[in-house]
């Protein structure tokens, strides 16, 4: 196709007129609108924590706790987000919509469900927990892109709409 010509396949708005009146009026947008970024500063927090226990070797007892608290952030915001998807789009996960984004969580959640059961298991060493637990953060902070990218689809395309 040339630069600039318009693609004869029009693109699918990410909601429709009545998904984007149930998103705009629902409370759980507002929850996943404060639990994203207090996930994400729990996650910094922690990701300083865990570095600075690679790094030093000390502090292994906060680094621990920190992942836990993101991990229960990351559960509660899966949780709700699916009420959210529910209420949107009529489906508790993979809507159409945002298919990839709830396929890549799943991979989020099970990463960070490994490292509480490796934790409660004691069978791997510390070092060990700690990679586990910078995996799980990667596969989030890609995760987290996934569902920014879609916001700023979202955006775009209700500016196109107006």
């Amino acid at each position: 196709m040339m630069r600039g010509a318009k693609s004869p396949f029009p693109e699918k708005p990410l909601y429709t007129q009545a998904e984007r009146a149930r998103r705009d009026a629902s409370v759980w947008t507002l929850i996943q609108g404060i639990l994203a970024p207090l996930q994400f500063a729990v996650f910094l927090i922690s990701l300083a924590l865990v570095l600075r226990y690679l790094w030093t070797g000390e502090g292994y007892t906060a680094a621990t706790v920190s992942i836990l608290i993101k991990t229960g952030f990351l559960y509660a915001i899966m949780i709700t987000g699916s009420i959210w998807e529910k209420v949107v789009f009529g489906k508790w996960l993979f809507a159409p919509a945002f298919f990839w984004e709830d396929v890549f969580s799943f991979v989020v959640i099970a990463l960070h469900t490994a490292y509480i059961v490796a934790l409660s298991m004691g069978s791997v060493s510390s070092d060990v927990l700690m990679a586990i637990a910078l995996l799980a953060y990667a596969a989030y902070v890609i995760n987290a892109g996934q569902f920014l990218w879609k916001l700023r689809q979202a955006r775009l395309q209700a500016e196109a709409m107006a």
